[in-house]
């Protein structure tokens, strides 16, 4: 990639992150600390931002500075290909507690840790276990019913319900109320 792409698929990332956060360019230029000019400029490829404008305008749209990079040529991309049934079959015991979980997408960039799993859990005895972690966790319930915490809350689950939270509050299911409950969780967080 010459310099000139290289400026102009910056200035276009630039221009798109703008655009999806409602700034307009003198707004932006305000927060980072630019001129309105400047941030004219990198978005029409104009001139090569230095790596303090690029800090700076990162800070202020509250990106990773990667993410200006993000229209640049790779060589080299990975995807993840599973095909209904298949995946890594798996189970994690936790003292009485056991259940099964099949690891549909493991995809881990500079940036980004990204997983998807489907988690089948039958009515036993044992405590499940709770998770804190980073990041945001996506669950949707494919089957049966249960009560779900999430820190002092507790939350009624049956099967097509959805569930988004921030990982960083104690989770995870206090009861299964069904024979079988299952569903899809995907986590995504910042490395």
């Amino acid at each position: 990639m010459s310099d000139n792409q290289m400026d102009m698929a910056i200035g276009a990332s630039l221009r798109d992150m703008r655009e999806e956060r409602g700034l307009n360019a003198k707004e932006l230029a305000e927060g980072a600390g630019v001129s309105a000019a400047m941030v004219s400029r990198i978005e029409k490829g104009q001139v090569s931002p230095s790596i303090s404008t690029l800090s700076a305008l990162s800070e202020a749209l509250d990106v990773p500075m990667v993410s200006f990079f993000k229209e640049t040529a790779t060589d080299h991309v990975d995807f993840t290909h599973v095909k209904q049934g298949q995946g890594i079959h798996s189970t994690r015991i936790i003292d009485k507690h056991s259940h099964d979980y099949i690891n549909l997408a493991s995809h881990i960039r500079r940036d980004l840790r990204f997983e998807a799993h489907i988690v089948t859990v039958e009515k036993q005895d044992g405590q499940a276990p709770t998770y804190v972690g980073h990041g945001v966790v996506f669950m949707h319930v494919k089957e049966g019913e249960a009560i779900f915490s999430y820190g002092q809350r507790k939350i009624h689950l049956t099967a097509g319900d959805s569930l988004t939270l921030d990982s960083e509050l104690s989770h995870g299911i206090s009861e299964v109320l069904s024979a079988k409950f299952s569903f899809l969780t995907i986590k995504a967080e910042r490395r």
